[in-house]
C-alpha cells in the first residue's frame, strides 16, 4: 500500500502570485476544488463548463471535509448536510448485522452527507466569491499543446480558443480529454451492476408525520441492507426531512449510448468500469486528467468526490512549488503523489461491495462495517503534498519516476 501519512506543517497562507495560468474544464467537485486551491496558491484560473445550469445528485468524507474546513465552509455545509451518528446494517430479511458507531469529528474532521447538488452549490458560490471566472455554456471540443511556446489549449463549440500553462480536464467519466492524453479511446465496460438512485422530500410524501421508525434513516442514523448481489443504503439530511436511497443491483445489459434510465421517482444508473489508465498526463505534461476523467470510483467507495477534491488540491500545491518555468515537473510530481493512493481507495470500494454481497442471514459482527481506515480518512492532501514534494520531484527530475 502507498505511503499515506507523511504530513508536515502547512506554509504561511500569504502566497504570492506564481504567474501560472490554469484552465479547468468542468465545474464538478474536482474542477471547482482545483480552481479554488489554484486561486489560493497564487495561480490565475478560469473554469469552462459545458452546461448552462449545474445539476448533480452524496457524500464527502473527512479527508475532503478537512479541506473544506480550511476554506471556511463548515457552517454553510451543515445547513444542508449531516453526518449520521451510526450506520445500522441489516441482512435482506431485516435481521440486524451490526450497528457501526460514528464518532465526529473523525481524525479531526467531519464528513458531509447530503444532497450532492446542495453541497456542490456551496463550493460553486465560494469559487465565485473568490473572483474565479466561471464560463458556463462553454463546451470543449478539442485539446491541443504547443510546447514550443510552453502552452496548452482548448477549442470550444463556437470555435473560440483558450490557452494556458496547464489545462486541467475535470470533465467526468465521458471525458473528451482522456483520448487526447492516452492516445486511444478508452471504452467503459459493464461492471455487472447498476444503481437505483432516488432523492425525495419526506414532508411532501407524508413520511415525517407517519414515519416507519425502524425502516427509514433519520438525522441520527443511516440504514443499509445487504445480501446476495445487492445492497441498499438509505441516508437523510435536513433533520430527516430529505431522504436518499441507493440500491446497487445486478445488471448485465450491454452498454450503449445511454448510461442511465430516468423514471418519475428514481434513476437506474449503470455502473461502468475502466481499466486503470497508464497515465493521467499528456505527453508534454500540460494536459492533466483529474477526478472521474482519470479514475472513476464505484459508489461503494463513497470516495469519488473526495478523491477528486484531493486531486485538485494536490495539483495546485505541486504547481506552486514547481513554478511557472517547471510546470511539467509539477504535473509529473503530482501524478506520482496521487496514483497509488487513488488505486488503493478504488480497491476498497470493490472489496466493500463484495463483502456486503456475500452477507448471509444470521451473519453479524464488525467485519461487515463500512471501512473508514485512518490512511484514507485522516489524510490531509495539502499537507501531504508539501511534505513529499521535494523527494518525489527529485526522482522525477532525475528521470527515475516512482513506479505506478
Amino acid at each position: 500500500m502507498a505511503e499515506h501519512q507523511d504530513h508536515g506543517p502547512l506554509p504561511s497562507s500569504d502566497v504570492r502570485a506564481t504567474g501560472i495560468d490554469v484552465i479547468v474544464v468542468g465545474a464538478g467537485f474536482g474542477g471547482i476544488a482545483c480552481a479554488i486551491e489554484c486561486k489560493r496558491k497564487g495561480h490565475r484560473v478560469t473554469i469552462l463548463e459545458k452546461v448552462r445550469k449545474l445539476k448533480q445528485l452524496g457524500h464527502l468524507g473527512p479527508n475532503a471535509g478537512r479541506i473544506l474546513a480550511r476554506w471556511g465552509l463548515p457552517e454553510r455545509l451543515w445547513e444542508v448536510s449531516r453526518s449520521a451518528d451510526a450506520m445500522h446494517l441489516y441482512d435482506y430479511l431485516g435481521g440486524l448485522i451490526q450497528v457501526q458507531k460514528m464518532t465526529w469529528p473523525l481524525f479531526g474532521a467531519f464528513a458531509y452527507n447530503g444532497h450532492r447538488g446542495l453541497l456542490h452549490e456551496i463550493l460553486f458560490e465560494h469559487a465565485k466569491s473568490l473572483g474565479i471566472e466561471i464560463r458556463m455554456g462553454h463546451q470543449v471540443v478539442e485539446y491541443w499543446e504547443d510546447e514550443a511556446n510552453a502552452k496548452a489549449g482548448v477549442k470550444i463549440q463556437t470555435g473560440e480558443t483558450f490557452d494556458a500553462d496547464v489545462i486541467v480536464a475535470a470533465d467526468g467519466v465521458k471525458s473528451l480529454a482522456r483520448k487526447y492524453v492516452i492516445g486511444y479511446r478508452d471504452n467503459p465496460k459493464p461492471s455487472g451492476y447498476a444503481i437505483y438512485r432516488a432523492w425525495f422530500d419526506a414532508e411532501e410524501h407524508g413520511i415525517v408525520t407517519d414515519r416507519p421508525i425502524d425502516k427509514l434513516p433519520d438525522s441520527r442514523r443511516s440504514i443499509s441492507h445487504v445480501g446476495k448481489d445487492m445492497h441498499v443504503i438509505a441516508v437523510s439530511s435536513r433533520g430527516g426531512k430529505a431522504i436518499c436511497f441507493f440500491i446497487t443491483h445486478k445488471d448485465n445489459a450491454a452498454v450503449d449510448g445511454d448510461w442511465s434510465s430516468p423514471a418519475p421517482s428514481c434513476i437506474d444508473w449503470k455502473l461502468l468500469v475502466h481499466d486503470p489508465l497508464p497515465t493521467w498526463l499528456s505527453q508534454s505534461g500540460r494536459v492533466v486528467l483529474i477526478g472521474d476523467a482519470a479514475h472513476p470510483f464505484l459508489p461503494s467507495s463513497a470516495q469519488g468526490a473526495s478523491q477528486a477534491i484531493e486531486d485538485g488540491v494536490t495539483l495546485a500545491v505541486t504547481l506552486n512549488l514547481a513554478g511557472k518555468d517547471n510546470v511539467r515537473l509539477g504535473t509529473r510530481t503530482w501524478e506520482s503523489i496521487r496514483y497509488q493512493r487513488v488505486y488503493d481507495a478504488q480497491m476498497l470500494g470493490e472489496s466493500t461491495r463484495e463483502k456486503w454481497h456475500g452477507a448471509k442471514v444470521g451473519d453479524s459482527g464488525e467485519s461487515f462495517e463500512f471501512p473508514m481506515p485512518e490512511w484514507l480518512m485522516a489524510f490531509d492532501a495539502e499537507a501531504h503534498a508539501y511534505a513529499v514534494y521535494e523527494r518525489i520531484a527529485q526522482c522525477e527530475f532525475k528521470g527515475t519516476a516512482l513506479p505506478h
